[in-house]
């Protein structure tokens, strides 16, 4: 038998956390193994580091041979082209993200493209943005989260879903916007930390409440991506754990 699982992948934002030792990694396991442990308990991460600087070809060779087949890497656009491009002339370095993301392309899952807090909605800027990445990278799964209010509107999310990307459901407490919203065929959350940002354990219940959005989700066939930002503490991995084994109750198994 098989469930709707399936369709699930939960992660944390990341896996190369010093402070995680003792708490995730026991402390006998040096930095270098820090992802062989990691893929024990996870099947998927968001590789926040590409948003600050991109990988080395051989990094990325070394996490592909480190991984197996079905561990797959949820990669964040670089913020040359979000925070300091503001999406604009940025053809060239999205030539070269994708040249260098494409040795990896098998083992993807959708791409985190996060705006900046002071970007706000222009229809025609993102529109002209969103067609670059149908026209150039239509091969690639695309995932924007906002920072700004103003992108909370019909209109954003009729474009999002006219080019079947989508919009992620960011849990931050009240730092930045939260709109629960599916546009494609796939989900994508991300959960900072609600009392202190990427400092706060989720409690139980408020894990219950998502894991039983997520399991309406899988059962209307949607493909679910959550990740964990609260990396504080290891608050992270056990609240992704505690996530997947919530949701393992909910599912019923299906013939």
């Amino acid at each position: 038998m098989e469930t709707k699982l399936r369709g699930l992948f939960i992660g944390t934002s990341g896996w190369s956390y010093k402070h995680w030792s003792g708490i995730f990694y026991p402390e006998n396991v040096k930095p270098g193994q820090y992802l062989e442990h990691y893929l024990t308990r996870f099947d998927c991460v968001e590789l926040n580091s590409s948003f600050y600087h991109l990988p080395r070809e051989t990094t990325i060779t070394g996490w592909m041979q480190r991984t197996p087949d079905n561990f797959k890497f949820c990669t964040k656009l670089s913020r040359f082209i979000t925070h300091q491009k503001r999406l604009l002339q940025i053809e060239e370095p999205l030539e070269k993200y994708f040249a260098l993301f494409d040795k990896m392309k098998i083992r993807l899952g959708p791409v985190l493209i996060q705006l900046p807090p002071g970007l706000s909605f222009d229809r025609s800027q993102i529109n002209d943005f969103l067609n670059l990445l149908k026209e150039q990278y239509s091969e690639y799964r695309f995932a924007i989260e906002v920072r700004d209010q103003s992108w909370i509107t019909d209109d954003f999310f009729n474009l999002l879903s006219d080019y079947r990307i989508a919009f992620v459901i960011a849990d931050s407490g009240n730092r930045y916007p939260y709109h629960e919203v599916v546009t494609t065929d796939f989900v994508y959350m991300r959960f900072h930390g609600r009392e202190i940002l990427y400092a706060s354990d989720y409690n139980e219940p408020d894990l219950i409440e998502y894991a039983r959005k997520i399991t309406n989700w899988l059962n209307q066939d949607k493909e679910v991506w959550a990740f964990f930002n609260n990396d504080y503490h290891g608050y992270a991995t056990k609240n992704a754990q505690q996530l997947k084994d919530i949701i393992s109750k909910f599912v019923q198994p299906a013939t």
